[in-house]
């Protein structure tokens, strides 16, 4: 087994899926398409800023006639969905300005990964923005898609070359892999490059950073939680008795009994 450093923190995802060759055939696996790739930027920004808000992309990279962005989130968050849906129509439409027409000449790809799960509980979803005839059939006009990667819920039901990428990440989590279970030589190179004895003192300490500030996120998406399931409980008091109660929102009974007095 190698130690490693975990792909849930940035810092160490963007060390390994920077480097272009890798980028290039992650995308490719996922998006079955063909890029050519020399140079990936991370925390990529617009100036001027479109809609408003200063979207930065984890990894960035262009070819000829595509845009890819790749982009890692650990902390569950309710907008996740939208959040991302918003940072491609910006991939989109800072395209426009310079178009002559509202066709962008870069096809847009954005690819999400999602390492800490997420409330459907699949491993792979996607937005597709092609036209569809009334019989579901696409026309072919539009491109642009954006996936959703959830790595928790990787399972031998997973096609290839899907499941090794997202195993490999899931399996880096609690930061020991094994190796001999991938064949694939850019995974094998992620786990040479994020090495725990290779980690520099600077992008550890960026690690704890992140940790920190998960931790926070993470506290408060679940005082969250527990204020909405106290006030369904609350709404169901003149309903419900306490146990029933207790089963529908996950509270205790002596929580909710507190509620009640």
């Amino acid at each position: 087994m190698k130690k490693v450093a975990s792909l849930r923190y940035g810092v160490i995802f963007k060390k390994a899926f920077s480097q272009p060759d890798i980028f290039t055939a992650f995308a490719q696996d996922f998006l079955g398409i063909t890029l050519n790739i020399d140079h990936v930027e991370t925390e990529k920004s617009f100036d001027p800023v479109i809609g408003k808000v200063d979207s930065r992309f984890d990894l960035f990279a262009e070819d000829k006639t595509n845009r890819i962005i790749v982009d890692i989130q650990h902390v569950r968050s309710s907008d996740h969905y939208d959040r991302f849906l918003h940072y491609h129509c910006v991939a989109l439409l800072e395209q426009v300005a310079n178009a002559k027409n509202y066709c962008p000449n870069l096809k847009v790809f954005t690819i999400v990964v999602l390492t800490s799960g997420d409330r459907h509980k699949t491993d792979m979803a996607t937005i597709d923005f092609d036209p569809k005839d009334r019989a579901g059939n696409p026309l072919g006009e539009i491109a642009h898609k954006i996936l959703y990667l959830c790595p928790k819920y990787v399972s031998d039901e997973t096609p290839e070359p899907y499941r090794q990428w997202l195993l490999a990440i899931q399996d880096s989590l609690d930061e020991e892999v094994d190796e001999s279970l991938y064949d694939n030589q850019y995974i094998r190179r992620i786990f040479k490059l994020i090495e725990r004895d290779l980690i520099s003192p600077q992008e550890l300490a960026r690690m704890k950073d992140e940790y920190n500030l998960e931790e926070a996120q993470q506290q408060k998406y679940q005082a969250g939680r527990q204020e909405e399931k106290r006030a369904i409980a609350k709404s169901l008091l003149d309903v419900l008795d306490i146990q029933q109660i207790a089963s529908k929102t996950g509270l205790t009974m002596a929580e909710v009994e507190s509620l009640k007095r």
